[in-house]
C-alpha cells in the first residue's frame, strides 16, 4: 500500500467510495469532491497497485467552503486542519486504511502545531467513527443541530 496526496484524476473513485459511506460521509456530487479536493490543505489516499482504498480530505480555517459544520469550527478556531471526511472502500475496512490517513493527518496537525477538527454524525448514529475518533484522543467540544441531523464536533489537539 501506498499513501500518496490525491489529485483531480482521483476523483471518481473517490466519489465512488464516499457514496460507500453513506450517511457518515455526507452525500456530494463528483464536482463537489473535485471543488472540495481544490480548496484542501492536506487531501491524501492509500492506494494498492493505482487503485484507491481510502480518502481523507482536510481543510485549513477561512476558505470558501459553506458547509455548516466547517464554518462552526471557523467560528470558533483561529486555526485547525479540519477533517471534512474520511472514507474507506467497503471491501478495505477494518484493514488499517483510516488509521493510515488518521497517523499522516496527525503528523501533519504535530508538524504544524495545530489542532484537528473533526465531526461525527450523532443522528443518526455512527458510533463506529465515534469509537474511530475516540481511540485517536479526539475529545467532544461540542454539538451542532441541523434540521435533519445532528452531529457531535470533535478536537484532537
Amino acid at each position: 500500500m501506498e499513501t500518496r496526496p490525491l489529485s483531480q484524476n482521483d476523483v471518481p473513485s473517490m466519489w465512488a467510495i464516499n457514496e460507500q459511506g453513506l450517511p457518515g460521509t455526507g452525500q456530494v456530487s463528483e464536482q463537489e469532491l473535485s471543488d472540495l479536493l481544490n480548496l484542501s490543505t492536506l487531501s491524501l489516499g492509500v492506494f494498492r497497485n493505482e487503485n484507491l482504498l481510502g480518502f481523507v480530505i482536510c481543510l485549513s480555517p477561512g476558505t470558501d467552503y459553506t458547509s455548516l459544520n466547517y464554518a462552526w469550527f471557523n467560528n470558533k478556531y483561529d486555526e485547525f486542519i479540519y477533517v471534512d471526511r474520511i472514507a474507506v472502500s467497503l471491501d478495505q475496512r477494518d484493514k488499517g486504511i483510516g488509521s493510515k490517513l488518521y497517523e499522516k493527518v496527525i503528523a501533519y496537525s504535530q508538524e504544524n502545531s495545530i489542532p484537528i477538527a473533526a465531526e461525527v454524525n450523532l443522528n443518526p448514529p455512527n458510533p463506529g467513527s465515534m469509537r474511530f475518533h475516540h481511540r485517536f484522543e479526539f475529545e467532544k467540544v461540542g454539538i451542532l443541530d441541523h434540521k435533519e441531523k445532528s452531529v457531535t464536533m470533535l478536537l484532537r489537539e
